[in-house]
């Protein structure tokens, strides 16, 4: 992981299945030039680990808390996490 970049580790929680949340994540994340992934988990919540630019997280953080037009986004959770390699991909359900 080059200096400038950071991982972290989101948790966000309201109505963020059913409406394009993952999807919309995932463009934005590419669009940042971020790595990492994004998945629903089976609490309702949607789950993301982005590794990138310290500047392209914080534009993918304050994006989570507004999330696409139909979601409801009540709380992201942020916490350190690990680099998370190549690419951004939409895992499967946990």
């Amino acid at each position: 992981m080059k200096k400038d970049n950071v991982a972290k580790r989101l948790l966000i929680t309201g109505v963020v299945q059913g409406v394009g949340y993952r999807a919309s994540f995932e463009r934005q994340a590419v669009a940042l030039g971020l790595r990492g992934w994004v998945r629903n988990r089976r609490d309702g919540a949607v789950e993301a680990e982005v590794d990138g630019d310290a500047a392209a997280i914080e534009a993918i953080i304050a994006w989570a808390h507004k999330g696409p037009p139909a979601s409801r986004v009540e709380q992201v959770k942020v916490a350190e996490a690990q680099p998370a390699g190549a690419g951004f991909k939409i895992l499967p359900t946990v």
